[in-house]
């Protein structure tokens, strides 16, 4: 692509991913446009726990995983839940994630994830220079804590993983542990600690803040709902809105769970599900937190944040278009109150939003089959805000013709495509 004079690259999507790109490829000299029907960064971006995880390398499928889901499933208070009518339509996804998560399997995948991650502390610190907001990025911890101190090992697959890929962890009793962080419970017996990272103290002000820079670097950021993308014979698109119809020269796909409906008319159908998170707030905790909690025997995550105290988590498949059921979102306060049992539980919020997920809990990224001009960087599942300034940056690389200094290949659209797509890739 050649920058100098060149047409703005639009965005559509200004979540954490799609403002990620925009600061990418402002700083290449590329104009930027982003579109999205909500304010930057208030959508899926705005209610995750705010970890961001260098070491982040573990997919959401391991072999032995599929033991584990019935339980969850009839467990009221388990981390995943289905609703009956959607079983139908999220079983296929499903068998692809747990083929997904075969031995032969994971060990690639988690390479891919780690090469995302691995910049990721750095990255945020660089795009946060110069806003005066540099605390939104704390150094943090992430504790995964046990209840029974035997599963608070490094010798399983996930903890093998991690330091394969340099992670530095340590295993500690619970006494040490609460040396560290004295609100956590005296049942939890053992932890391990995952050092050398940090977290977002509020991501949806973190998205607010890059979004400014975005701003003031010379992005326009346009809040339109788009319903369809239709392309011209010069290489370029049409969009088009809610306030009518748009052209672009490029585009690239960062909007998330809707990013499927938007390719479907194209003929790119890919696996991507819809994974209904929750969390719940509690705004006047009475105890603090240092580090980001991972409950492992509940699958939650508990941090400090600016307005209190979070825990997030749950995992619901319903449908894109499905009413949160804020119950999901109320059993996060007995379970935090389990671990933090000086919790103050009183003044409270509840929030809900949308996850994209590919079934080897990788994200599409780069150039789509059978268009030109036509870009992905969605489907990052549970990982969005770590893999977020790795995927602008490297889609920055795909869109000037840079070569990227990371395979890109697993990340690739084609790797879901047979047919007439995946031979015409290029």
């Amino acid at each position: 692509m050649d920058v100098e004079g060149s047409e703005p690259v639009t965005v559509l999507g200004a979540g954490i991913v799609g403002i990620c790109c925009a600061l990418s490829l402002l700083e290449r000299g590329c104009p930027v446009r982003l579109i999205d029907k909500s304010d930057p960064g208030q959508a899926t971006s705005y209610g995750n726990a705010g970890v961001i995880s260098p070491w982040s390398c573990v997919p959401q499928s391991v072999p032995g995983l599929w033991r584990s889901i019935p339980g969850w499933l009839i467990d009221p208070k388990g981390p995943v839940a289905v609703r009956w009518r959607y079983l139908p339509k999220v079983l296929p996804w499903t068998l692809k994630f747990l083929r997904a998560g075969r031995a032969d399997r994971v060990t690639r995948i988690a390479d891919a994830m780690a090469a995302l991650n691995r910049p990721n502390v750095d990255l945020y610190r660089h795009h946060l220079s110069g806003t005066g907001e540099d605390a939104l990025v704390a150094d943090s911890w992430y504790i995964y804590a046990h209840r029974n101190p035997d599963d608070a090992s490094l010798e399983t697959l996930a903890w093998r993983l991690r330091l394969k890929h340099g992670a530095p962890a340590e295993r500690v009793d619970g006494k040490t542990l609460r040396e560290i962080e004295p609100a956590l419970s005296p049942d939890i017996k053992a932890a391990i600690l995952m050092k050398d990272q940090a977290r977002a103290r509020l991501p949806g002000r973190l998205g607010q803040v890059l979004a400014k820079k975005a701003r003031e670097m010379g992005a326009i950021i346009d809040r339109r709902d788009v319903s369809g993308l239709t392309p011209q014979t010069d290489g370029g698109w049409k969009i088009q809105t809610d306030q009518g119809v748009e052209q672009a020269a490029t585009l690239v796909i960062a909007a998330g769970p809707w990013s499927r409906r938007l390719l479907q008319p194209l003929g790119i159908d890919l696996p991507l599900e819809y994974e209904r998170g929750y969390h719940m707030e509690f705004h006047t905790p009475g105890v603090t937190l240092t580090h980001s909690i991972m409950d492992v025997d509940r699958k939650f995550v508990t941090s400090s944040m600016e307005n209190g105290i979070r825990s997030a988590g749950t995992a619901e498949f319903a449908g894109l278009d499905a009413e949160p059921d804020m119950r999901r979102a109320d059993i996060l306060k007995p379970l935090t109150k389990q671990l933090l049992p000086g919790l103050n539980t009183e003044a409270t919020s509840r929030w809900s939003g949308v996850r994209p997920s590919f079934p080897d809990s990788l994200p599409c990224i780069g150039a789509l089959p059978g268009f030109k001009n036509l870009f992905a960087a969605f489907g990052h599942s549970h990982y969005g805000l770590g893999m977020a300034p790795g995927t602008g940056r490297l889609v920055a690389d795909l869109v000037t013709g840079t070569s990227p200094n990371i395979d890109v290949t697993p990340y690739r659209a084609e790797r879901f495509l047979g047919g007439a797509a995946g031979r015409n890739a290029s």
